[in-house]
């Protein structure tokens, strides 16, 4: 569903993403993992078209980024870090915006919203102005314009980050429903965090990421039965006792 090949990214003299490959099946749920600053949120916006590879490319159900934009893009539901929502628009018109942007067929809009609304558990505040809302529902704002066209792979890049406990469980539960599907589409995901804790919960697999490089690709499953811990594996590639401790608190 997703394949990733030597993706490469450059600013300068400095390195950000250097020969980067993984794939990820149909319905995998994997998280990317790195301390801050590793490259992880470029690799996203390189998967996603927002930033283009200095060298590399990347397949998005079987489209190429570059020889396949748009089909590429329409097949990826992107939740960047910071939302981007509009804050004066009420919750409905802004999803009625991005249907129309991502070229939901006018005869299927109102469907796709109303099935968006409710597998983020949005109806309740569907009228209310998107700048009224806490952030734990402005961050289902944010998941709702990434499925709103029902794609069949979702790039989340740290989808919890500044919410309280209660919104982070919220949202993890949210995500764990899309990724298994609950009776709707089921999506492949990517789920980009410096949080171990937030790969355990929600994660079957594991990329991580630290300066640039790829250093594992294992399966939680295959850690747990070889006795081997998430927070021992991050301290060991990132050589960062002090990262393990805050991401395990968290």
């Amino acid at each position: 569903m997703i394949e990733a090949q030597s993706l490469t990214k450059r600013y300068g003299e400095v390195l950000a993403v250097d020969s980067v490959s993984f794939k990820v099946e149909r319905g995998e749920v994997v998280g990317f993992l790195g301390p801050n600053g590793a490259g992880k949120t470029t690799t996203m916006r390189m998967l996603t078209g927002f930033v283009p590879p200095t060298d590399g490319t990347a397949s998005i159900a079987g489209h190429d980024i570059f020889t396949d934009p748009l089909a590429a893009r329409r097949a990826v539901g992107y939740l960047p870090e910071t939302p981007p929502l509009y804050p004066e628009m009420t919750v409905t018109s802004y999803l009625r915006y991005v249907a129309a942007i991502k070229d939901v067929p006018r005869a299927r809009r109102r469907e796709a919203i109303e099935r968006a609304l409710e597998r983020c558990a949005l109806t309740q505040v569907r009228g209310r102005v998107i700048g009224t809302l806490s952030k734990g529902f402005r961050q289902r704002v944010g998941l709702a314009q990434a499925i709103v066209h029902d794609p069949p792979v979702l790039i989340l890049d740290e989808p919890t980050v500044g919410l309280d406990p209660v919104q982070i469980g919220e949202i993890r539960g949210l995500i764990a429903e899309l990724a298994s599907g609950s009776g709707e589409s089921q999506h492949t995901v990517v789920l980009s965090t410096h949080i171990m804790a937030e790969v355990s919960a929600i994660c079957r697999r594991v990329i991580m990421i630290n300066e640039g490089r790829k250093t594992v690709d294992e399966s939680l499953d295959d850690l747990k039965r070889e006795g081997r811990s998430l927070e021992s594996l991050f301290a060991r590639e990132t050589g960062s006792e002090t990262s393990v401790a805050a991401g395990a608190s968290q």
